[in-house]
């Protein structure tokens, strides 16, 4: 069952959708490795002044969580690798893009130590800056009962290979509810114009207690009440897993420049309508 968001949630997303896209790069094509990504055209010079929406860009604080630690790194891949360096190298390429574009003010956020304890100390950061908006980068696996075992580099190794691509997650609990399913959305759209699409298993039974709420088919964005880092943030925040890293075929897409670029490019897209979204 869906939960209906907010009509104005809705108006406001299908205005800058179908309007603010079209004024910079809307006709370009997806940016490949060598060049700059779609939407991180701005220069230092113009990044001062705001854009025809009223975007301060340079002003506009995006706080890049990078999700786990060295110590506690999330996931394994299908060959072997830990979450946290697919987060951490995502994170890099964002803030590079973000920067490039204008957005002075992005972060990114690398919080060592425990599990559990790093969640909160990322909420403290995200509240004491403030941040304008939160985005927290993860890449994907599937629960125990999904996985298979195969041989890598003459070692053992589990994988599944059953679903991939990406997944939006927001809390209807956060202080900022309607802004973070407004830039989750915007996210989404971002990420399918760049040729990408979500992974709809999240609404298996059989994904028993991961299983989440769809609560926009279009663009992929899932409810997750409860997460600390969506739940406790005062500003808009979502999770975002990037991809599925235990798909062995996703796992090396995950890994190349071209692939991180185009999420790169989404991300700061959606970004910078969301910031004129925030300027009205």
């Amino acid at each position: 069952m869906r939960s209906s968001l907010p009509a104005s949630t809705l108006l406001l997303a299908a205005v800058l959708l179908s309007a603010g896209a079209s004024a910079t790069s809307r006709s370009e094509a997806p940016a490949a490795p060598a060049t700059k990504p779609r939407g991180s055209e701005a220069n230092a010079a113009s990044a001062a002044k705001p854009d025809a929406g009223g975007c301060q860009r340079a002003g506009f604080r995006v706080l890049l969580d990078v999700g786990h630690s060295a110590q506690v790194p999330g996931a394994t891949s299908a060959r072997g690798v830990p979450e946290y360096e697919f987060n951490l190298r995502l994170g890099q390429a964002i803030e590079k893009t973000l920067l490039r574009a204008g957005f002075r003010s992005a972060s990114l956020l690398i919080t060592p130590g425990a599990a559990r304890a790093g969640l909160f100390a990322r909420v403290e950061r995200a509240n004491a800056w403030p941040a304008d908006l939160v985005i927290s980068v993860h890449h994907d696996s599937v629960p125990e009962w999904f996985l298979e075992t195969w041989t890598h580099a003459g070692r053992e190794a589990r994988f599944s290979d059953r679903f991939a691509g990406h997944s939006l997650f927001v809390s209807f609990a956060n202080g900022e509810a309607q802004a973070s399913v407004l830039f989750a959305q915007l996210l989404g759209r971002e990420l399918k114009l760049q040729g990408l699409r979500f992974t709809p298993h999240y609404t298996r039974p059989d994904m028993d207690w991961r299983r989440r709420e769809l609560v926009d088919p279009e663009t992929g964005v899932y409810r997750y009440d409860q997460l600390v880092v969506l739940r406790d943030t005062k500003v808009p925040t979502i999770l975002f897993e990037a991809g599925s890293i235990i798909n062995r075929d996703e796992e090396l897409l995950m890994s190349s420049p071209e692939r991180q670029a185009k999420i790169a490019a989404a991300v700061t897209d959606a970004v910078r309508l969301f910031c004129a979204a925030r300027a009205q």
